[in-house]
Protein backbone atom coordinates (compact mmCIF):
# COMPACT_ATOMS: atom_id res chain seq x y z
CA UNK A 1 0.00 0.00 0.00
CA UNK A 2 1.40 3.44 -0.86
CA UNK A 3 2.35 5.48 2.19
CA UNK A 4 2.89 9.18 2.79
CA UNK A 5 5.97 9.60 0.53
CA UNK A 6 4.38 7.75 -2.39
CA UNK A 7 1.10 9.67 -2.15
CA UNK A 8 2.98 12.97 -1.76
CA UNK A 9 5.00 12.15 -4.88
CA UNK A 10 1.85 11.42 -6.88
CA UNK A 11 0.19 14.65 -5.69
CA UNK A 12 3.21 16.72 -6.70
CA UNK A 13 3.39 15.00 -10.07
CA UNK A 14 -0.27 15.68 -10.88
CA UNK A 15 -0.40 19.39 -10.01
CA UNK A 16 0.86 20.85 -13.27
CA UNK A 17 -1.34 18.61 -15.38
CA UNK A 18 -4.54 19.12 -13.39
CA UNK A 19 -4.73 22.62 -11.91
CA UNK A 20 -6.79 24.92 -14.11
CA UNK A 21 -8.42 22.10 -16.07
CA UNK A 22 -12.21 21.68 -16.24
CA UNK A 23 -13.87 18.30 -15.83
CA UNK A 24 -16.03 17.82 -18.90
CA UNK A 25 -17.55 14.50 -17.82
CA UNK A 26 -16.85 11.37 -15.81
CA UNK A 27 -16.94 7.70 -16.77
CA UNK A 28 -17.42 5.21 -13.94
CA UNK A 29 -16.64 1.61 -14.87
CA UNK A 30 -17.00 0.07 -11.42
CA UNK A 31 -19.66 1.66 -9.22
CA UNK A 32 -18.17 0.56 -5.88
CA UNK A 33 -15.10 2.71 -6.56
CA UNK A 34 -17.32 5.60 -5.45
CA UNK A 35 -17.77 5.64 -1.68
CA UNK A 36 -20.03 8.69 -2.03
CA UNK A 37 -22.28 9.77 -3.77
CA UNK A 38 -24.20 7.59 -6.21
CA UNK A 39 -22.79 7.24 -9.71
CA UNK A 40 -25.65 9.24 -11.22
CA UNK A 41 -25.26 12.11 -8.77
CA UNK A 42 -21.48 12.08 -9.13
CA UNK A 43 -21.60 12.32 -12.91
CA UNK A 44 -24.11 15.16 -12.74
CA UNK A 45 -22.36 17.24 -10.10
CA UNK A 46 -18.74 16.85 -11.23
CA UNK A 47 -19.46 17.99 -14.78
CA UNK A 48 -18.10 21.51 -15.34
CA UNK A 49 -16.07 21.62 -12.11
CA UNK A 50 -12.73 23.40 -12.39
CA UNK A 51 -9.70 21.88 -10.64
CA UNK A 52 -8.16 24.47 -8.32
CA UNK A 53 -5.61 22.43 -6.36
CA UNK A 54 -4.00 19.07 -5.67
CA UNK A 55 -2.77 18.09 -2.21
CA UNK A 56 -2.43 15.23 0.27
CA UNK A 57 -3.69 14.42 3.77
CA UNK A 58 -2.26 11.24 5.29
CA UNK A 59 -2.64 8.61 2.54
CA UNK A 60 -5.46 10.49 0.80
CA UNK A 61 -5.00 12.41 -2.42
CA UNK A 62 -7.17 15.52 -2.49
CA UNK A 63 -8.23 17.19 -5.72
CA UNK A 64 -9.80 20.54 -4.91
CA UNK A 65 -12.61 21.64 -7.21
CA UNK A 66 -14.54 24.88 -7.46
CA UNK A 67 -17.39 23.66 -5.24
CA UNK A 68 -16.32 20.19 -4.10
CA UNK A 69 -13.38 18.01 -3.17
CA UNK A 70 -12.42 14.70 -4.72
CA UNK A 71 -10.69 12.44 -2.18
CA UNK A 72 -8.88 9.33 -3.41
CA UNK A 73 -7.46 6.51 -1.29
CA UNK A 74 -5.32 4.21 -3.41
CA UNK A 75 -5.33 1.28 -0.96
CA UNK A 76 -3.40 -1.76 -2.26
CA UNK A 77 -3.11 -1.24 -6.00
CA UNK A 78 -4.70 2.06 -6.98
CA UNK A 79 -3.00 4.67 -9.13
CA UNK A 80 -3.91 8.00 -10.70
CA UNK A 81 -2.66 8.52 -14.23
CA UNK A 82 -2.80 11.36 -16.72
CA UNK A 83 -3.37 9.95 -20.21
CA UNK A 84 -3.91 11.44 -23.63
CA UNK A 85 -7.61 11.96 -24.20
CA UNK A 86 -7.80 9.82 -27.33
CA UNK A 87 -6.55 6.69 -25.55
CA UNK A 88 -9.23 4.11 -24.73
CA UNK A 89 -9.71 3.08 -21.08
CA UNK A 90 -7.40 0.36 -19.79
CA UNK A 91 -8.61 -2.97 -18.44
CA UNK A 92 -8.37 -1.96 -14.77
CA UNK A 93 -9.57 1.64 -15.07
CA UNK A 94 -12.38 2.12 -12.54
CA UNK A 95 -13.07 5.81 -13.09
CA UNK A 96 -11.95 8.32 -15.73
CA UNK A 97 -12.35 12.09 -15.65
CA UNK A 98 -12.50 13.66 -19.10
CA UNK A 99 -10.66 16.97 -18.87
CA UNK A 100 -10.33 20.08 -20.98
CA UNK A 101 -7.08 20.03 -22.92
CA UNK A 102 -5.10 17.00 -24.08
CA UNK A 103 -5.34 14.67 -21.07
CA UNK A 104 -7.78 12.63 -19.01
CA UNK A 105 -7.30 11.50 -15.41
CA UNK A 106 -7.74 7.75 -14.88
CA UNK A 107 -8.09 5.93 -11.57
CA UNK A 108 -6.65 2.49 -12.27
CA UNK A 109 -7.01 -0.19 -9.60
CA UNK A 110 -6.28 -3.85 -10.25
CA UNK A 111 -7.56 -5.19 -6.92
CA UNK A 112 -10.58 -2.86 -6.63
CA UNK A 113 -9.79 -1.85 -3.02
CA UNK A 114 -9.31 1.86 -3.74
CA UNK A 115 -12.08 4.35 -3.05
CA UNK A 116 -13.13 7.83 -4.20
CA UNK A 117 -15.21 10.36 -2.27
CA UNK A 118 -16.85 13.36 -3.95
CA UNK A 119 -17.90 15.77 -1.23
CA UNK A 120 -18.27 19.40 -0.21
CA UNK A 121 -17.24 18.44 3.34
CA UNK A 122 -13.83 16.69 3.24
CA UNK A 123 -13.45 16.96 7.01
CA UNK A 124 -16.30 14.49 7.45
CA UNK A 125 -13.88 11.91 6.03
CA UNK A 126 -10.55 13.24 7.31
CA UNK A 127 -11.51 14.44 10.79
CA UNK A 128 -10.36 11.32 12.66
CA UNK A 129 -6.83 11.41 11.27
CA UNK A 130 -3.89 12.13 13.54
CA UNK A 131 -1.29 14.86 12.97
CA UNK A 132 0.87 15.04 9.87
CA UNK A 133 4.36 13.88 10.88
CA UNK A 134 6.13 16.54 8.80
CA UNK A 135 4.16 19.50 10.12
CA UNK A 136 5.04 21.79 13.03
CA UNK A 137 2.45 20.32 15.41
CA UNK A 138 4.23 16.98 15.38
CA UNK A 139 7.02 17.53 17.92
CA UNK A 140 9.13 15.23 20.08
CA UNK A 141 7.27 16.53 23.14
CA UNK A 142 3.91 15.78 21.55
CA UNK A 143 5.07 12.30 20.63
CA UNK A 144 6.39 11.50 24.11
CA UNK A 145 3.25 12.79 25.82
CA UNK A 146 0.95 10.80 23.54
CA UNK A 147 3.02 7.62 23.74
CA UNK A 148 2.79 7.80 27.52
CA UNK A 149 -1.01 7.88 27.36
CA UNK A 150 -1.26 4.69 25.26
CA UNK A 151 -0.86 1.16 26.55
CA UNK A 152 -0.28 -0.34 23.13
CA UNK A 153 2.62 -1.92 21.30
CA UNK A 154 4.65 0.60 19.32
CA UNK A 155 4.22 -0.68 15.79
CA UNK A 156 0.43 -1.14 15.82
CA UNK A 157 0.13 2.31 17.38
CA UNK A 158 2.31 3.98 14.75
CA UNK A 159 0.27 2.29 12.02
CA UNK A 160 -2.94 3.67 13.54
CA UNK A 161 -3.92 6.58 11.29
CA UNK A 162 -5.81 8.26 14.14
CA UNK A 163 -2.52 8.48 16.08
CA UNK A 164 -0.15 9.67 13.33
CA UNK A 165 -1.28 10.11 9.74
CA UNK A 166 0.57 8.60 6.81
CA UNK A 167 2.84 5.92 8.24
CA UNK A 168 2.59 2.39 6.89
CA UNK A 169 4.54 -0.83 7.16
CA UNK A 170 7.68 0.30 5.32
CA UNK A 171 8.31 3.63 7.02
CA UNK A 172 7.35 2.33 10.46
CA UNK A 173 9.88 -0.51 10.28
CA UNK A 174 12.56 1.86 9.03
CA UNK A 175 11.84 4.48 11.70
CA UNK A 176 11.83 2.00 14.58
CA UNK A 177 15.14 0.58 13.42
CA UNK A 178 16.82 3.98 13.26
CA UNK A 179 15.46 4.85 16.70
CA UNK A 180 16.61 1.43 18.03
CA UNK A 181 13.15 0.61 19.34
CA UNK A 182 11.50 -2.79 19.23
CA UNK A 183 8.08 -2.84 17.50
CA UNK A 184 6.58 -4.84 20.41
CA UNK A 185 7.72 -2.34 23.06
CA UNK A 186 4.87 -0.79 25.04
CA UNK A 187 4.29 2.82 24.06
CA UNK A 188 4.00 4.01 27.66
CA UNK A 189 7.48 2.64 28.49
CA UNK A 190 9.25 4.82 25.92
CA UNK A 191 11.66 7.27 27.58
CA UNK A 192 11.92 10.96 26.57
CA UNK A 193 15.26 10.38 24.82
CA UNK A 194 13.77 7.45 22.91
CA UNK A 195 10.72 9.49 21.90
CA UNK A 196 13.05 12.20 20.59
CA UNK A 197 15.01 9.62 18.61
CA UNK A 198 11.79 8.16 17.19
CA UNK A 199 10.52 11.61 16.26
CA UNK A 200 13.73 12.38 14.40
CA UNK A 201 13.72 8.96 12.72
CA UNK A 202 10.13 9.30 11.47
CA UNK A 203 10.79 12.70 9.97
CA UNK A 204 14.13 11.78 8.41
CA UNK A 205 12.80 8.56 6.87
CA UNK A 206 9.73 10.28 5.41
CA UNK A 207 11.78 13.16 4.00
CA UNK A 208 14.23 10.73 2.42
CA UNK A 209 11.33 8.72 1.03
CA UNK A 210 9.87 11.84 -0.57
CA UNK A 211 13.30 12.90 -1.89
CA UNK A 212 13.59 9.53 -3.61
CA UNK A 213 10.00 9.66 -4.96
CA UNK A 214 8.83 6.90 -2.64
CA UNK A 215 9.41 3.15 -2.85
CA UNK A 216 8.43 0.93 -5.77
CA UNK A 217 7.72 -2.40 -4.10
CA UNK A 218 4.68 -4.69 -3.80
CA UNK A 219 2.54 -2.18 -5.70
CA UNK A 220 2.04 -0.78 -9.17
CA UNK A 221 3.56 2.56 -8.14
CA UNK A 222 6.21 3.64 -10.61
CA UNK A 223 9.34 5.73 -10.46
CA UNK A 224 10.34 5.49 -6.80
CA UNK A 225 13.81 4.46 -5.74
CA UNK A 226 13.68 4.36 -1.93
CA UNK A 227 13.46 0.54 -2.03
CA UNK A 228 17.15 0.55 -2.94
CA UNK A 229 17.97 2.21 0.39
CA UNK A 230 15.96 0.18 2.91
CA UNK A 231 17.75 -0.55 6.17
CA UNK A 232 15.53 -3.39 7.41
CA UNK A 233 12.25 -3.52 5.49
CA UNK A 234 12.30 -6.46 3.04
CA UNK A 235 15.93 -7.11 4.05
CA UNK A 236 15.43 -10.42 5.87
CA UNK A 237 18.69 -12.36 6.07
CA UNK A 238 20.84 -9.38 5.11
CA UNK A 239 23.25 -7.65 7.52
CA UNK A 240 22.11 -4.69 9.59
CA UNK A 241 23.80 -1.54 8.21
CA UNK A 242 24.64 -0.45 11.75
CA UNK A 243 26.06 -3.62 13.36
CA UNK A 244 26.10 -6.37 10.74
CA UNK A 245 23.65 -8.65 12.58
CA UNK A 246 21.27 -10.57 10.33
CA UNK A 247 17.90 -8.87 9.84
CA UNK A 248 14.96 -11.03 10.92
CA UNK A 249 11.29 -10.99 9.99
CA UNK A 250 8.29 -11.85 12.14
CA UNK A 251 4.63 -10.89 12.40
CA UNK A 252 3.17 -8.04 14.42
CA UNK A 253 -0.58 -7.55 14.19
CA UNK A 254 -0.73 -9.57 10.97
CA UNK A 255 1.92 -7.38 9.37
CA UNK A 256 5.33 -8.60 8.26
CA UNK A 257 7.87 -6.83 10.47
CA UNK A 258 11.63 -6.46 10.03
CA UNK A 259 14.16 -5.67 12.74
CA UNK A 260 17.78 -6.00 13.74
CA UNK A 261 17.64 -8.20 16.89
CA UNK A 262 20.83 -6.62 18.23
CA UNK A 263 19.96 -2.96 17.69
CA UNK A 264 16.29 -3.34 18.62
CA UNK A 265 16.16 -5.21 21.90
CA UNK A 266 12.79 -5.70 23.60
CA UNK A 267 13.21 -4.43 27.13
CA UNK A 268 11.15 -6.32 29.65
CA UNK A 269 9.45 -4.55 32.56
Amino acid sequence: MPELPEVETIARGLKDGLIGKTILEADVFWARTLAIPTVRKFKEQIRGQKITGVSRRAKYLIIQLKNYNLLVHLRMSGDLLLRESKINPNKHDRLVLRLSGKYDLAFNDTRKFGRVWFTDDPQSILKKLGPEPLEKGFTADWLYKNLQSRKRQLKPLLLDQTFIAGLGNIYTDESLNIAKLHPLAQADTVKPTQAKALHQAIQSVLKEGIRRNGASIDWVYRGGDFQNHFRVYDQEGKPCPACGTEIIKFTVGQRGTHICPRCQVLERK
